[in-house]
């Protein structure tokens, strides 16, 4: 069977957040059910899902903070790499910002994630000339 898009519902929750607990996304300072929620509850924000025979498999949260899209969370499940789904998410993802009018798309990578970074080279990303600055409230 093939692999099948869609937006994320509510009842998806935590099938999502135990997929990206099994991709090593999640870190105890961020809660990902809170995220995923915030996601789902607002018109500029979504979680995309990959599907094969009823199972998440992928996903990706877009959102659009008025200037440009930001992702988050592209995850794919380990038995699931290789296999092109995260770029078709990435592809999902670039066009649910675009039609919501995102000019632009961005997205943070952890600095020692070779793999990642590799990844959206490939996709035409390309690293951008700022610096990430924060401060936890």
């Amino acid at each position: 069977m093939g692999v099948s898009l869609r937006a994320a519902l509510a009842g998806d929750r935590e099938a999502v957040v135990a997929l990206w607990e099994a991709a090593g996304l999640t870190r105890p300072w961020n809660d990902p059910r809170a995220d995923f929620d915030l996601a789902l509850a607002t018109a500029t924000s979504a979680v995309l899902l990959a599907e094969q025979e009823g199972a998440i498999i992928a996903s990706v949260m877009v959102g659009f903070d008025g200037h440009r899209g930001w992702v988050y969370y592209l995850a794919t499940a380990p038995e699931s790499r290789l296999q092109g789904i995260g770029r078709r998410l990435m592809r999902a993802a670039e066009e649910w910002l675009s039609a919501i009018g995102s000019p632009k798309i961005q997205l943070m990578v952890r600095g020692d994630n070779a793999g990642a970074r590799g990844f959206y080279d490939a996709l035409g990303y390309e690293l951008q000339d700022v610096v990430t600055i924060g401060k936890r409230l």
